[in-house]
């Protein structure tokens, strides 16, 4: 199957208190409960003239990576796109990003 044939999804998800964006050829839910898998890296061609450098720190740390394993509740969206874009890291500046509700931790103390 040729690259223009394939499927291309842009998943956002958090990663140590950045948003990474990223492109990739398959997205699963995993065998392993709570994650998605996400398979076949996508990003630009090495032989363009210029480089984004966000992008190629990215390519740094993916390369050699065949699959990697995300939290659930990590991923922020996966969408289905007709080209992948420009893969990037920004900060995660919590503007419009409402933290899940934990639980209280229980006073060890007794009642």
């Amino acid at each position: 199957m040729s690259d223009a044939s394939q499927n291309i999804y842009k998943v956002l998800f958090h990663n140590q208190g950045q948003i990474y964006e990223v492109y990739a050829h398959n997205i699963y839910s995993s065998d392993l409960y709570g994650f998605i898998e996400i398979e076949g890296y996508v990003f630009g061609k090495k032989s363009q003239m210029v480089i984004d450098p966000g992008e190629d720190k990215l390519r740094q740390e993916f390369e050699g990576v065949q699959r990697s394993f995300i939290p659930m509740h990590h991923v922020i969206r996966i969408d289905e796109v007709e080209k992948e874009g420009v893969a990037k890291v920004t900060d995660n500046k919590g503007e419009n990003i409402t933290p899940f509700p934990l639980p209280l931790p229980r006073d060890g103390g007794s009642k």
